[in-house]
This record gives structure tokens, C-alpha cells and sequence, in this order.
């Protein structure tokens, strides 16, 4: 009996199209003609058939009993050695042939590959790159790479193939004519429809040329959705970057997340990536619009429940995985406001950060002298010295050159003396603080005090991106942060920009030739999560440096964040919920607060159907559980059903409180 991957390999045969030259060219290289390139590179506009043919040459290599090293840009790190150690057979293993599919999303490789990586390959080894951008000109022109080098634009579809496309999958004679005239022969649109079948076909309008046919063709190709968890799972989908088990498991809790996941996995527009199932761009963009469209509650409340789970990954997960969370919680807000005006999605001159090593130091003072001047110099000496764990130095990927660095200063009450006579900058922060509302023993302020990057000072960059998204990663992180500041050059132009997120100081203090905005928010009056949600969804909601009352959003928020920090008397003493309304008489707000809370959660038991949601929050914050999974364990519950009596649980909590905050007891 043929296994499934011969099984695969013959259905990719049987179904495959056109691209003869690029498989004859490939199967030269194969077979080791020494006039075959070593080097292919296919490029081409999405749903043009990139990764189909990606796969079957990977069959070709296969059946030729060659290694494969397969990568998918998309979730390339942005570190060459990263690359390097998983492409590591490419380079030591004769043979080897390395494929890289989706290689726009890592563009910034590019002249590091051509340069470093791909001379080192080992013997008889071959290379095939697609994505959607060409690559740079420099290397089809250059004589050394013009004979090793094969560049494949692929075009789509001709008539006579993309008629047997549609001959292949049974779509009806008389309807071939129209799917023709809407997919142009584009492979995507034609497999689309091929899969969908004739039973989609039965008008004229269905084939007319605009979005909304595609959205009528996506809702042929699924049909009739066999359950309400299978629609959520693919709303799931449609918004989430990447979609794993484990995320369905998080947001649909009580669901079979194993099958809700192979129903997905099934489904023709998505493909499996080593981070899950990611949906074709173009299907993702028209599938997320129909949802929107047909359904905009469901839409918003899946997108909130994917907010909850990465916000819960990023105060959880080891750090190695908070900067792709915070990513990811990025691509789910990416069309707001607030991120367009501040970030700049751009992949051209791709860094990557590292700590600042003592051998960087020259290069850092050289940028801080040539763009702030020497005074600002010699205040970046005094603090690589004090905190040189709060310097990042940003390499240039392609080069290794280093052309920016940040610095995130943590700084605990009460201030050293030091460095408020040092800098003005600082003492400045301090003094706003105690103008407004004085930090507490135990409390520390969080300051982004350099970000220098001389060939694009203080304009959205993508210095400022990664710098952002680690300040974001650590403010959720902090325990006691009472205030988190930013500091600019341009503090007008950054005043607009920063609007919705950070509240204008008013301070403006000046370092040798330059005077600087001071930019704040109180983490004691809104939850970092809170504020971080407000962020990305682009809201613009005014924060104001001082007190201000709290949205039932925010309010909500606040309990979560107390919870969170039942344990930590310090970090839940700065907590939310200690301004609001509910704690305004107590005489001693952290301790009554507590035996509020703790009473709360037990008055949700009076209720029968309350019971297990009081044993799911007794377990998960008050009893000490080290874990949400241990305190499953301790319950006896799956970790899918304890999720979803938690979920009860705080939302039952929240109701309560708000109901006091807004009445009274």
C-alpha cells in the first residue's frame, strides 16, 4: 500500500498545470547538467501559483532522493543566524536542497543570502526562492550569478490550461465560459472555483468581476457549516495570523479543538505552516470582510477573545515568545488608526536587535554625538554604564552594520540623587511625577529614553517598531511600574502621533543644544492591558496623565489585573481597582479590596449554575494554583472545560463589581 506522502505526491501529479519550462529547468539541475542553474528564483503576484509549484518540484527533489530543508518567510526570524541554523543541511550536507517559499516576507535576507550564505553551500546543493517581489536587479546583472542564477516570472494560466483546470474538476460545460471570464486565468480564483464545484455556478451574476463574487465563490467552497463551533473556528482563522490547535483550544474553549482544527486543515484555501494554518492572503482578506459584513458582533467579539489570549500568552509565555505575541496582537489591529500613524510595516532595511555588548559602545556614543549632540553623548556614556542591560544595539541584516540603538530605562523609587543632577531629561520625569501623582516605595518608573537611529531620526522606522513592541512586551510584564514615559525630539509632530496612547507632560527639558517632550501614562489609572488594547484599536480615547474614570472595558481590565496580582501585594497595591469607586471609602483600600474580591467570588456560588465558575477563579488566582493548568489538575477538569467555567467566572465577577461601582454595595 503507498504511503500518504506518495499518495500526496500522485495527487499533486494529477492535478498539476502548466509550468513545463520551470520543471525541465529544475530537472536538469537534478540530475547535475553543469549548464543548470544552481539558483531559482520564482516570482509573481499572489494566487499566480508560487507555493503549488513550490511543491512540485519538492516532489521532483523527493523522488530524486535528494534532502529537503523546506522554510516559510512569513515566519522567518528576522536574525540571519536563526536562518542559518534551520537551513543548517544546506550547508554541510551534499545534496541538500533548500527551498524558501514566501520570500517577500523576508526580503531583508536578500543581499545576505547572495553575499554570505548561499557561496558556503555544500557540493551538488540547490536553492529555490519564491515570492512575490523580484529580486534586486544587482544580481541578475551581476556576471558572477547571470549563469547560476534562473529568475521565473510566472504569468497566468492560458486559456486551453486553465480550461482543464475546470475540465478536471467536473464543472459544468456550460458554465466553464463565465468562471473563465471572472478568473482570468489565475490559478487561485480557478482552483477556488474548481473546488467550490458546479453547484455554485447557477447564475450569470455570480461570475461578475467584483469582490463580492469572491465572497460568493468562498461561501460555495465551504457550504453548509456543519456546527456554530465550526463558524467561530473559521472566524478564528480568518483574523488570526496563523491559527494552531492550541489557539482554538484557548478561544473556543469547551470545543473539540482537534477536529475544529482538521475541519480547517481540509479546507483549500489554507496551508500548513510550522506556526499552524495560515489562510491564503487573499482568501483571509475577503473571508475576514464577509464576516465582517455578515455577521459584525461575532466578528468584533472573536477578535476580543484572540486579543485576551495573546495579551494572556504575553504575561505567561517564556520570552522568547513575547515579541511574535506581541506581533501577532498587532496583525489582529493592523488597519487602525493609531499603528498607521505610528508604525511603519516596512520590510526594507530589516535590523535585528541584541544587547548592547561593551565592544558596541564606540559606535553608540558616535550616533548619539551626530545626532543629539555632545551633551546627550555623554548621558548615554552615564547610562550604558549604570543600566547597560536597558540598551539595544540594531544590526542591519543584510550587512551586520550597526546603524541604530534604543535605551529602556527602569528606574525605582525613590530617584537617585545621581541622576537627577545628571540628567534633565530624567529629572524632569521625576519631577512630573511628583507634581501629579508621587510614586510609592516599592513602585519604579519605566522611561524610552534613547531611540537613535541617525538615517531616520525620531520618524516611524523599523528601529522604532521593535523598540515599541519590547516597550509594550515589558510594561505587561512589570510588577510596581507606576508610570511609563517617551521621550522626542520633535515633540508636536510626536504629540499628534502618540494621541490615544501617551498623554503630553508639558515638560520640556533641554540637553546641550536640544529641547525634548516628555510623554507619559499612569499604569496605577489604566491596566497596561487595557491601554494596550486601546492602542492598537486605534480608539484615539484621550490619556491623560492624571486620574480619570474608567470605561466598563477599563473597569473590567482593572479586575482581571487585580487577580492576576492576588499574590503580589506590591504589584496588587499599584493594581487599577484601588481608584475606583468601590475602594474610594475604605480605610484601607488594598486589604479591604482584597476581602471584597475574595467575598465576591464566593457570592457567585449562591447561584447553583455559579458554583464551578467560583471553584475555576478560587483555583486559578486565590488558592495559590502556580498555573491555569495546575489549577485544572487541582479541579480535576479538563484544561478546555476549566477554561470555560474561568470565562464564566470573570465575566459573572466583572458584572457583579461594575454593578457596585456603579450603585453601590
Amino acid at each position: 500500500m503507498a504511503s500518504v506522502g506518495e499518495r500526496l505526491s500522485r495527487a499533486r501529479v494529477r492535478a498539476f498545470i502548466g509550468r513545463g519550462e520551470e520543471l525541465g529547468r529544475f530537472g536538469e539541475a537534478l540530475v547535475g547538467d553543469p549548464q543548470a542553474p544552481f539558483a531559482f528564483y520564482v516570482c509573481g503576484p499572489g494566487g499566480i501559483g508560487k507555493s503549488t509549484l513550490l511543491r512540485r518540484l519538492a516532489d521532483h527533489a523527493r523522488a530524486a532522493g535528494r534532502l529537503l530543508v523546506e522554510l516559510d518567510g512569513r515566519f522567518v526570524s528576522r536574525d540571519p543566524a536563526d536562518f542559518e541554523q534551520a537551513a543548517g543541511p544546506f550547508l554541510d550536507v551534499p545534496g541538500t536542497v533548500l527551498f524558501v517559499d514566501s520570500f517577500e516576507h523576508c526580503q531583508w535576507l536578500e543581499s545576505w543570502l547572495w553575499h554570505h550564505f548561499l557561496p558556503r553551500a555544500a557540493d551538488d546543493t540547490l536553492v529555490v526562492l519564491a515570492g512575490r517581489r523580484a529580486p534586486q536587479p544587482q544580481w541578475t546583472a551581476d556576471p558572477a550569478w547571470s549563469r547560476l542564477l534562473h529568475v521565473t516570472e510566472l504569468e497566468p494560466f492560458s486559456e486551453e490550461q486553465a480550461r482543464s483546470l475546470l475540465v478536471a474538476a467536473q464543472i459544468r460545460p456550460e458554465l466553464r465560459d463565465r468562471v473563465l471570464r471572472f478568473a482570468g486565468g489565475n490559478p487561485l480564483a480557478l482552483s477556488l472555483a474548481a473546488a467550490a464545484g458546479s453547484a455554485v455556478c447557477g447564475s450569470e451574476e455570480i461570475w461578475a468581476p467584483s469582490a463580492d463574487v469572491l465572497r460568493t465563490l468562498l461561501a460555495g467552497l465551504i457550504g453548509e457549516v456543519p456546527t456554530a463551533a465550526h463558524r467561530r473556528a473559521l472566524e478564528v482563522a480568518a483574523q488570526a495570523h496563523s491559527t494552531s490547535e492550541e489557539l482554538l483550544a484557548a478561544v473556543l474553549p469547551g470545543e473539540d479543538a482537534h477536529l475544529l482544527f482538521s475541519w480547517l486543515r481540509d479546507l483549500p484555501f489554507m496551508e500548513s505552516t510550522h506556526r499552524g494554518l495560515h489562510p491564503h492572503d487573499a482568501a483571509r482578506e475577503t473571508l475576514a470582510a464577509d464576516l465582517r459584513w455578515r455577521a459584525p458582533n461575532a466578528f468584533e467579539t472573536m477578535r476580543q477573545r484572540l486579543a485576551d489570549e495573546y495579551l494572556r500568552i504575553l504575561r505567561e509565555a517564556p520570552e522568547e515568545r513575547m515579541w511574535t505575541v506581541t506581533d501577532e496582537l498587532f496583525y489582529l489591529f493592523r488597519e487602525g488608526e493609531t499603528l498607521a500613524r505610528l508604525r511603519t510595516w516596512s520590510r526594507e532595511d530589516e535590523v535585528h536587535d541584541r544587547p548592547l555588548d561593551p565592544g558596541d559602545l564606540d559606535d553608540v556614543l558616535r550616533m548619539a554625538e551626530e545626532t543629539e549632540g555632545a551633551a546627550s553623548a555623554e548621558l548615554v556614556r552615564y547610562w550604558a554604564g549604570r543600566q547597560p542591560q536597558a540598551f539595544s544595539v540594531y544590526r542591519l541584516v543584510s550587512t551586520g552594520r550597526i546603524v541604530a540603538f534604543t535605551a529602556r530605562l527602569a528606574l525605582p523609587f525613590p530617584p537617585d540623587p545621581r541622576d537627577l543632577a545628571t540628567d534633565p531629561v530624567v529629572a524632569a520625569a521625576w519631577g512630573y511625577t511628583d507634581a501629579t501623582a508621587p510614586v510609592s516605595p516599592g513602585e519604579h518608573i519605566g522611561i524610552s529614553r534613547f531611540s537613535i537611529y541617525p538615517e531616520r531620526y525620531q520618524v516611524p522606522s523599523r528601529v522604532i517598531d521593535l523598540s515599541s513592541s519590547r516597550a509594550q512586551a515589558e510594561a505587561a510584564r512589570a510588577r510596581g511600574r507606576a508610570y511609563g514615559f517617551a521621550v522626542y525630539r520633535d515633540a508636536e509632530t510626536w504629540a499628534e502621533r502618540v494621541k490615544g496612547t501617551l498623554g503630553d507632560t508639558g515638560a520640556r527639558p533641554r540637553v546641550g543644544e536640544h529641547t525634548y517632550g516628555l510623554f507619559s501614562v499612569d499604569w496605577r489609572q489604566i491596566p497596561v492591558e487595557t491601554w494596550l488594547l486601546r492602542f492598537i484599536s486605534a480608539t484615539d480615547v484621550p490619556v491623560r496623565p492624571g486620574p480619570s474614570p474608567l470605561s466598563r472595558t477599563a473597569f473590567d481590565q482593572a479586575v482581571r489585573e487585580a487577580l492576576g496580582h492576588w499574590r503580589d501585594a506590591g504589584a496588587f497595591a499599584a493594581c487599577g481597582l484601588v481608584r475606583t469607586r468601590i475602594a474610594a471609602d475604605f480605610d484601607d483600600p488594598v486589604e479591604e479590596l482584597r476581602t471584597l474580591l475574595r467575598q465576591a467570588v464566593d457570592d457567585l456560588a449562591r447561584d447553583p449554575r455559579g458554583v464551578r465558575a467560583r471553584d475555576a477563579l478560587t483555583a486559578g488566582y486565590l488558592s495559590g494554583a502556580p498555573t491555569q493548568e495546575a489549577a485544572a489538575r487541582r479541579l480535576g477538569l479538563p484544561y478546555g472545560t476549566y477554561r470555560r467555567h474561568l470565562r464564566q467566572g470573570l465575566d459573572l465577577l466583572c458584572e457583579s463589581l461594575w454593578q457596585q461601582e456603579l450603585h453601590g454595595p
